[in-house]
């Protein structure tokens, strides 16, 4: 009998399911699924850094992509023996006691507070930092030793303290939090004792402070110090954590029935993203992988014995098993990648938005047509324009801290700058200055890898910058000096999950083995231009003295 599984892979945007033959790593069938309420900005505040999701959203993407899978594949529900839930994160949410998302119960369908706290929300700025005085100060263990020793704004308990202090309401109807894969896990699967519940190990360890040298979760007296509704919340958490190889429950028949699925299938323990997508592009020791959508998310393996009892400082966490089970899993990433294209392109379209599209001249038919030529061109034709600027020219220097900086040395407090602008500067100067700001950002990455012992020999690009932009991938060669593969898959997250999946559902005894076999190919190698390594790496110094100049001026002004 043939054996399928299916990786569901939730990005910022929407939810992406594959449908895997377990036996080759063929793609049968994949759907994806747009947040219609993120789509609409709902709930989300800019201005402030406030980015809230709400979980139903996700649930209808759930029912949307699977049941779609699964009726193109035209698979037998029984032979599809297994599934695993990526997510975003740190995407924290906080739920009732019996498992229901608050913003799914009457009376906070609409507040924001009720809501998943999106990765990228920069909130709790405030009690970031709070956390991180303690950690040093207390005392005691210092619970972000294993998180790079900066606890980020991005992360879980600043934003479960940010929303204790502004909503009291929130806290005193919430039973427990709940980190985005593991809400979606455990709505899926048929254990619903939320304290027995297994969550996942790399959301815990990456973005929660808990470690196995100290049992778990921070104690109850650091939390108090923070907060005392933190130390009672330790309470209704966990104590163990699980890797996504590990069983988390089988389908319940509740949502066995609205999938097409049957009861006997696996629910595999959640993981994150990039995690995921890592075990997709069959990361291997010394190989970095590069998620890169609208952030990056950098990923590394490590055997226990190189990494040793020693802590990589700065970057988003080391934690045995996040990634493969039995190495150690390293992480790193930019707050903002395709967001600072994104950011551009929201700027220079204002014009477009806000006096064409809403012009009497044109019929409605005119505008329409008119703003899908503009969405499939804008970024292309700039690009275009502005590889063709030759380095010797006038190109400003710019910073990629549009959304804040996570690596190295997180600080969200910091914000982007753009400097050497002349009368000659144009959009596809401009362009050019942010593509080179996101490669150098990614260059200080490797380079603090690299500083504390961490061997880089190959660097794999997914997601959809980099199988779509040979502009971007070429930079980045240059600015790194390192030749990057590019995985072959759209979809590198999904299969992780997908392989994860092979291997709780018993179908492969380990995840190495199964992702040789399911993991993507490579579709497409850049390779460093002799002619341009140095001139990239004078630019780059440029970028250096502005990061330092913004920074300097941030902590002043503190």
């Amino acid at each position: 009998m043939k054996k399928y599984v299916i990786g569901l892979d939730y990005g910022s945007d929407s939810v992406r399911a594959v449908m895997i033959d377990a036996q080759n790593g063929a793609e049968l069938a994949s759907e994806v699924f747009w947040y219609p309420r993120w789509k609409a900005q709902k709930y989300c505040k800019p201005a402030i850094n406030q980015f809230r999701q709400h979980p139903l959203d996700h649930i209808e993407g759930l029912e949307h992509t699977i049941t779609s899978v699964m009726e193109q594949s035209g698979v037998s529900p029984e032979t599809v023996k297994g599934v695993c839930i990526d997510t975003t994160g740190s995407s924290p949410m906080p739920v009732t006691k019996d498992g229901t998302a608050l913003a799914c119960v009457k009376g906070f369908e609409e507040n924001p507070n009720a809501m998943m706290v999106l990765w990228k929300d920069h909130t709790a700025v405030k009690e970031a930092n709070e956390i991180n005085e303690l950690a040093r100060n207390w005392g005691g263990v210092d619970y972000t030793m294993f998180e790079g020793g900066i606890y980020s704004s991005e992360w879980f308990w600043a934003k479960i303290l940010h929303v204790a202090r502004e909503d009291k309401s929130v806290i005193d109807a919430t039973h427990t939090w709940m980190e985005h894969c593991d809400f979606i896990t455990y709505l899926l699967g048929d254990e619903k004792d939320l304290k027995d519940f297994k969550r996942s190990r790399c959301a815990a360890g990456h973005k929660a402070m808990w470690h196995e040298s100290w049992g778990g979760l921070p104690d109850k007296e650091f939390l108090s110090k923070l907060d005392p509704y933190l130390a009672s919340l330790r309470d209704d958490l966990y104590e163990e954590t699980f890797t996504s190889n590990e069983i988390a429950g089988h389908l319940n028949k509740e949502w066995a029935d609205k999938l097409g699925l049957t009861t006997d299938t696996v629910i595999a323990v959640g993981t994150f993203d990039a995690h995921a997508g890592a075990v997709g592009a069959k990361v291997d020791h010394h190989a970095l992988v590069r998620v890169m959508g609208t952030s990056t998310c950098d990923i590394m393996v490590s055997s226990n014995e190189a990494v040793g009892d020693r802590t990589v400082k700065g970057i988003c966490g080391q934690v045995d098993g996040s990634v493969i089970p039995g190495m150690v899993g390293l992480e790193a990433g930019q707050s903002a990648f395709g967001d600072v294209l994104a950011w551009f392109k929201s700027v220079l379209q204002w014009p477009m938005d806000n006096l064409v599209l809403n012009s009497k001249v044109l019929s409605e038919a005119q505008k329409k047509e008119l703003k899908a030529e503009v969405e499939s061109k804008f970024i292309r034709s700039l690009a275009e324009q502005a590889e063709g600027i030759p380095l010797s020219e006038a190109i400003p220097v710019a910073l990629d801290w549009v959304n804040g900086r996570r690596t190295p040395d997180a600080n969200q407090e910091l914000k982007s700058a753009i400097s050497g602008i002349s009368l000659g500067t144009k959009a596809p100067h401009i362009f050019k200055s942010l593509v080179n700001a996101i490669c150098f950002g990614a260059k200080m990455i490797v380079d603090r890898f690299e500083e504390e012992g961490v061997k880089i020999e190959t660097v794999i690009g997914i997601g959809g910058v980099a199988r779509k932009s040979p502009f971007i991938m070429q930079t980045l060669a240059n600015v790194l000096n390192m030749p990057i593969k590019v995985a072959e898959s759209d979809q590198a997250p999904a299969l992780g999950a997908a392989i994860y999946a092979a291997v709780a559902s018993g179908i492969y005894d380990n995840v190495i083995e199964a992702s040789k076999v399911m993991g993507s190919d490579f579709e497409a190698e850049y390779f460093p231009q002799s002619s341009q390594v140095e001139v990239y790496a004078k630019l780059l110094e440029e970028y250096k003295q502005l990061g330092n100049f913004v920074e300097e001026q941030t902590n002043k002004n503190k």
